[in-house]
């Protein structure tokens, strides 16, 4: 039976490490997650938009707004790095293989 430290350790080592740069090359199952992640963020900043201008306590909504852009930062980030010429970034990694 495993301990609680062992089992952390080998759960810490089974995590991926972060990248530190978008790759070159977008596959469909991850431009499709990107796809849904900027869906998600837009709706989050349209809902933020609408309830900090219902809002009537300015301090809630001032809160409420910068969640707001906040989000609108984050879908900004991910178009950007949407906007890479994935055919030639394919090219170059079927070069690669052959």
């Amino acid at each position: 039976m495993q301990t609680q430290t062992q089992a952390q350790s080998q759960s810490q080592g089974q995590q991926q490490a972060i990248m530190q740069q978008p790759p070159k090359v977008i596959t469909t199952k991850d431009f499709l997650y990107l796809k849904d992640q900027l869906s998600w963020e837009i709706l989050a900043m349209k809902k933020c938009r609408h309830f900090a201008q219902e809002c009537t306590d300015p301090e809630i909504s001032q809160a409420i707004d910068k969640a707001g852009r906040m989000h609108q930062r984050h879908y900004e980030l991910l178009l950007k790095h949407l906007q890479i010429n994935n055919a030639s970034g394919m090219e170059t990694v079927h070069s690669m293989q052959h």
